[in-house]
């Protein structure tokens, strides 16, 4: 079931979907009848961190594009439940309140709401493992699938460097926009711009303001993530065209973690982006816009033959 909300951008109105208990706050860019991409954002950021500009240009090449607060950030429902200590953050293995399969789940009901007979699917860091999820357990809604900055789980590939598990742990800044702004030359590509640095200071207001001031969500997030199963073999099961992008400098997962998902994928494609970190800057948005069109191009191809 889907309602509407109050706009934040023209021509966009937020809306609602319903799965189970959860309500996923969404937008829908373009035209019905073409084809529908789901954009998945990674760990604690709302569907703003998919820049509007990012979605638009999707749009002008020809596809309808929804952006979604994932569960339990944004305007989406938010639960109850621990986050990690410092221990249990160094350890990797914390309580969950809920898996990474819950939120793949999520996603698929989503789809079934606004784009019933599929669609291709792009995930980012966290998004990139949801996204392989839910092709894996919902491939009959799955038309193609673009994973970024991901890994196959299998705790071997695309493990992240001690230096930012450590940094983690440190104290933030106080002013929350800095912080993020911090955390993004920590972890993000190389030679981030002044444009890059403006994104997240536009951004991360609306974000907060968008949170109800309950950020919470990223800790619960995280647990998942320390929970996650091994996805090769089901990984190995898909028969979609599917893009693998990874950024030879990312730090968060390391680019093993890019080689391994597209071995696992029968006819994958690995684009691997000189300089690019754990981040979309926008010096990159080319080569990853390009990379999901040709992708979304060969499955229409494969469906429409």
């Amino acid at each position: 079931m889907i309602d509407g909300g109050r706009a934040e951008q023209k021509d966009a109105p937020e809306q609602f979907a319903h799965v189970g208990d959860i309500r996923l706050c969404h937008q829908v860019f373009g035209a019905e009848g073409d084809p529908t991409v789901v954009l998945i954002m990674g760990l604690g950021l709302d569907m703003l961190w998919w820049r509007d500009e990012f979605c638009e240009d999707l749009v002008g090449r020809g596809f309808r594009v929804i952006r979604f607060d994932n569960r339990d950030v944004g305007r989406s429902t938010h639960l109850s439940g621990p986050a990690p200590t410092a221990w249990q953050y160094l350890r990797r293995s914390a309580p969950v309140t809920y898996s990474l399969e819950d939120m793949a789940d999520d996603t698929a009901g989503l789809i079934r709401a606004v784009a019933p007979r599929g669609a291709h699917i792009v995930g980012v860091s966290l998004g990139s493992f949801i996204a392989q999820q839910t092709a894996i357990r919902h491939p009959d809604l799955t038309r193609s699938l673009v994973s970024i900055m991901g890994r196959p789980g299998d705790r071997r590939n695309g493990k992240s460097s001690k230096r930012y598990l450590l940094s983690g742990l440190r104290a933030p800044k106080p002013d929350p926009v800095d912080e993020m702004v911090a955390a993004f030359e920590r972890i993000g590509s190389r030679d981030r711009t002044e444009a890059d640095e403006n994104d997240v200071r536009t951004i991360m207001p609306r974000s907060l303001a968008r949170s109800g001031g309950d950020d919470t969500g990223s800790g619960r997030q995280i647990a998942a993530i320390f929970a996650e199963a091994d996805r090769t073999r089901g990984l190995r099961d898909l028969r979609i065209p599917a893009l693998v992008i990874h950024g030879d400098a990312d730090r968060v997962i390391a680019p093993s973690g890019g080689r391994a998902t597209a071995a696992a994928i029968p006819s994958a494609e690995l684009l691997t982006i000189p300089g690019m970190g754990h981040d979309l800057a926008r010096r990159h948005w080319d080569v990853v816009l390009d990379g999901i069109e040709a992708t979304v191009r060969r499955a229409e191809a494969t469906t429409s033959a």
